[in-house]
């Protein structure tokens, strides 16, 4: 009877060790972006604008907090018809640059989003806007479709564009 409460606990820690360890070796992976006809710094401002985001933005339709390391926001996500808040911490942010933070699901380790936004300048006051989020954590392999939020990305790209395009 010991053998087999051993063996059971085991596997109970063996599995979401070995699934962490995997998503840490091949993490899931969004990479999206778009060219904007307005400057780095203009981008920035829309992009930081948390207070306007319910005006214009179909994916974070709320955001609220700062953009400086170690701050934390409090965001709220649009996908599917659903809503989920979610608190990230900032990890960078580089006026005209970058914006990055991470989110959990629970603590540590089960499922970790670390998000970021990088502004590139093209010149000619063009920017190129790269969005994007790496997945880790033990439930990553079997969180499936929940993942595959690149359309949603690319959704809030095309917003913030047109916004910045307009009032650039």
């Amino acid at each position: 009877m010991l053998a087999w409460i051993l063996i059971a606990v085991a596997v109970l820690v063996a599995v979401p060790v070995a699934a962490f360890l995997w998503t840490l070796a091949r993490p899931h992976r969004i990479r999206t972006e778009a060219e904007i006809e307005a400057p780095p710094e203009k981008v920035w401002r829309v992009l930081t604008d948390f207070a306007a985001y319910p005006e214009w933005n179909p994916f974070i339709v709320s955001a609220e907090g700062e953009p400086r390391v170690g701050a934390k926001l409090t965001n709220k996500l649009s996908s599917d018809g659903n809503v989920m808040t979610f608190s990230p911490t900032v990890l960078a942010a580089t006026p005209e640059r970058e914006l990055r933070w991470i989110g959990r699901f629970g603590i540590p380790g089960i499922v970790d989003g670390e998000h970021y936004f990088l502004i590139e300048d093209l010149g000619g006051g063009r920017s190129r806007l790269v969005q994007g989020e790496t997945f880790t954590g033990a439930l990553v392999p079997f969180a499936g479709k929940v993942l595959d939020v690149a359309g949603n990305f690319a959704a809030m790209n095309a917003a913030l564009k047109v916004r910045a395009e307009k009032t650039a």
